[in-house]
């Protein structure tokens, strides 16, 4: 990590909304974050969806601007102490792969899409961190550009988790064209929310809460608006909604509010983050909300800390897939450790517990089997299709697309991932991770062959004892079958074997 003067470790979370781009920067200290800086761009990526679902140049430009502003802060930062992530504009964009290439060139950092209960599970680890009673059990509204969170929990766990496609960005798009309100428009950006909210409003209410919480900025904006005009003693509620509501209507324009407070920035959003927040508290049945200053940007530096200190959310999901799916601990132990062992011979740095390529080819190997739960027969596809699919908390979209990758590609035909590119790592774990199953397929904890791999100029060579092979024609038969995959792909596997009797040297390709 980097340290300021003091010797603290300094972490950075960027938060690219859909109405706003934010950068925490923060010091560690006895794992607690201290916040030290922090920048906001009002870049309403949102507002540059067009009907196609395409982010227009407009919208990429002011999204590219303040990536490289935000870059120039975290100049000398170390790769793993920056931690950036996209939400619902990014998450609906069908050009967003296009645009995440720019946006990371002028951030500097990796950009995660993170899933929007991904995206409830942060903002709760934000928003726990700063209440002054976690134990109490709490409803937490995060009104974003482009979508809402909703979540109930209780100390540091979430116990229920949506993410509702209604923003004060689309909203105010959608019903509120050149910012003109009425009450036609306005019930019908009410109404609307609330058809939404009745998908999960009832599972809320049986789960309960005793007292909700709004984070970010629509439920700073109205608390700021509601208590500064004397519309609320304290925080939102829902006398103050709808007074304010009247207001609005009365000025048929939000930027015609003569009320203290009104930023500009919130302006064009104001009527649409209003509309949603007024559609919770009917559905809910809400009086009053407080207001954490905790979100989103807090809950990725709590968790980013929790990586450092071994606490890693990825490993608790890892190990509840586990279990959920009842996967043989025993045979994926065993084709962890094979494959990391083989890894290592090419990548010795996979050895540490905290390398990146190795962390993912140890949870590939552990979850490989998820699919057996729903049929034998092609098991690595339901394998994949559970790991691209699943709400997985800790991992962001690109990195189950990976776990998915890796884990399809483990048997069967490899030209089901010849999209990858030729130069990835990824084709070295996905030919450790084969050898180490192949290897395995007796599942019966017996110590496997030494085997020696090596990359060759063109592809891979697999150093093995002639002896073996000639004892093991089924396992000799399937690495057979397995040079001829790579080879379709071009990337040739040979295996090198000394031979038992001459002394010489025989080489399969």
């Amino acid at each position: 990590m980097v340290s300021d003067k003091q010797g603290h470790e300094v972490i950075a979370a960027v938060d690219m909304g859909s109405n706003s781009f934010r950068l925490q920067v923060a010091r560690v200290l006895e794992g607690q974050v201290y916040p030290l800086d922090n920048l906001k761009e009002s870049v309403r990526l949102a507002a540059g969806l067009t009907p196609q679902k395409h982010l227009d140049e407009a919208a990429q430009e002011r999204a590219l601007a303040a990536l490289g502003r935000f870059g120039e802060r975290l100049r000398g930062f170390a790769p793993g102490t920056v931690r950036a992530v996209g939400t619902n504009a990014l998450r609906v964009a069908k050009n967003a792969p296009q645009f995440l290439e720019k946006a990371e060139a002028a951030l500097g950092f990796p950009i995660e899409v993170i899933a929007g209960r991904e995206e409830a599970r942060l903002i709760y680890v934000g928003v726990a961190h700063t209440l002054p009673d976690p134990s109490r059990q709490q409803l937490v509204v995060d009104i974003g550009g482009g979508s809402t969170e909703f979540i109930i929990g209780k100390s540091l766990k979430p116990l229920a988790l949506e993410s509702l496609y209604m923003g004060c960005v689309s909203y105010s798009m959608a019903h509120f064209p050149q910012g003109r309100v009425d009450k036609r428009n306005f019930a019908a950006a009410e109404l609307a929310a609330r058809r939404e909210l009745q998908a999960i409003a009832q599972r809320y209410r049986e789960t309960g809460w005793q007292e909700a919480v709004g984070s970010s900025g629509s439920a700073k904006a109205l608390v700021d608006l509601l208590e500064l005009n004397g519309l609320s003693q304290s925080g939102i509620t829902r006398d103050g909604l709808e007074q304010l509501k009247s207001l609005l209507l009365k000025a048929g324009d939000a930027s015609r509010l003569e009320l203290s407070g009104v930023r500009p920035d919130r302006v064009p959003v104001l009527p649409g983050g209003l509309a949603i927040m007024l559609a919770v508290f009917k559905e809910f049945g809400l009086e009053h909300m407080l207001f954490s200053e905790g979100a989103l940007r807090l809950g990725v530096l709590y968790d980013l800390v929790g990586r450092y200190q071994h606490q890693d959310q990825r490993q608790a999901t890892v190990r509840q897939f586990m279990r959920r799916y009842q996967v043989e601990a025993g045979q994926a132990r065993r084709v962890r450790d094979t494959s990391v062992s083989l890894l290592g011979q090419i990548l010795p740095e996979v050895l540490d517990p905290d390398d990146g390529d190795g962390q993912f080819l140890r949870w590939a190997a552990n979850l490989h089997e998820l699919g057996i739960s729903i049929a034998h027969s092609g098991y690595h596809k339901h394998s994949a299709y559970i790991l691209a699919n699943a709400d997985m908390p800790g991992f962001s979209k690109m990195d189950q697309a990976r776990l998915a990758r890796l884990v399809l590609a483990h048997r069967g035909k490899l030209e089901r991932v010849q999209g990858l590119e030729a130069k990835s790592r990824d084709w070295l774990l996905i030919l450790v991770l084969r050898l180490a199953v192949l290897l395995h397929r007796a599942r019966d904890g017996s110590r496997p062959p030494s085997l020696r791999l090596q990359r060759t100029a063109t592809g891979f060579a697999i150093g093995a004892d002639a002896g073996w092979l000639d004892e093991s024609p089924l396992t000799a038969a399937a690495l057979r079958e397995e040079l001829k995959q790579w080879a379709a792909l071009g990337l040739p596997l040979v295996i090198e074997s000394p031979a038992a009797a001459s002394g010489g040297a025989s080489r399969t390709g």
